[in-house]
């Protein structure tokens, strides 16, 4: 009985002195970067757990101005509505950049269609080419997949790809990046975009954009059209749990963890 009993307290005592580190926001970083990272981290820290949610990375500035997480992912840079909102709340908006990517066009498999421009890219988003055979495919209806509306994925692409213009209204809007994928594999006459780590799910294929793919080498070199930093951010700098977690991620360790995901390390 007394065994039991101080296992118990050890149990009690261990779960009391753990430490959450709250993470929110992008699906680009938070469905498979993260937790990664997360699980190399806590396998030398294991008094820390943790509780991501990848959900968008408006949803996590909005978690990190409510101060109900540690660090928001982000795919996309602050807006400045968010970085005003945080200053009134006396909080500072302070981003780190842990990795670089690119938002690969990707298409179903079966699609003939093996490269576009940036011009038609922006036509068929926009919904002023909807039928392949504008672009020198097969006869059939373009359907177009895009992340929902609090993606920073989605607000980058509108700006990198689209001139900040509105999306075809038959758009359809996915929660994330695996969705996004696993929609075009399906659909013959899909199109749609991802985040370089998800561009080599089953049965899609990457086109290219103005002769250029979303290789490590282009994205390095900035040849890429798409390509784009992803952030940490923080209230200000950042201590105890989350520093550490930041450094973890910048290490090379972290890095080699991001670069097995898909990512471009920042160096």
């Amino acid at each position: 009985m007394k065994t039991i009993l101080s296992l118990l307290l050890l149990v009690s005592a261990t779960a009391a002195n753990a430490q959450e580190l709250v993470i929110k926001g992008s699906d680009t970083l938070g469905a498979k970067l993260v937790p990664r990272l997360a699980e190399a981290f806590k396998a030398e820290n294991p008094d820390i757990r943790f509780s991501i949610a990848a959900e968008g990375s408006s949803t996590g500035f909005a978690a990190l101005i409510d101060q109900t997480a540690d660090i928001a992912m982000s795919s996309r840079r602050a807006k400045p509505t968010e970085v005003a909102t945080a200053s009134a709340k006396g909080l500072t908006l302070k981003p780190t950049i842990v990795g670089y990517d690119a938002i690969a066009i990707i298409v179903n498999e079966q699609n003939p269609v093996k490269a576009l421009t940036k011009r038609q890219v922006e036509q068929i988003f926009a919904g002023d080419i909807t039928d392949w055979a504008a672009v020198g495919g097969k006869p059939g209806k373009i359907s177009i997949y895009t992340r929902n509306t609090s993606s920073g994925t989605y607000s980058d692409f509108k700006e990198l790809a689209m001139r900040k213009r509105d999306y075809a209204p038959s758009t359809q809007k996915m929660a994330g990046n695996e969705q996004i994928a696993a929609e075009v594999g399906r659909n013959a006459n899909g199109i749609g975009y991802v985040g370089l780590a998800y561009a080599k799910s089953p049965r899609v294929r990457t086109v290219s954009v103005d002769g250029q793919t979303p290789s490590v080498a282009a994205i390095r070199a900035t040849e890429y059209p798409y390509a784009r930093p992803i952030f940490y951010y923080t209230n200000g700098e950042p201590d105890g749990a989350a520093k550490a977690f930041i450094a973890f991620t910048l290490s090379k360790k972290g890095q080699k963890i991001a670069e097995g995901v898909g990512f471009v390390p920042v160096e």
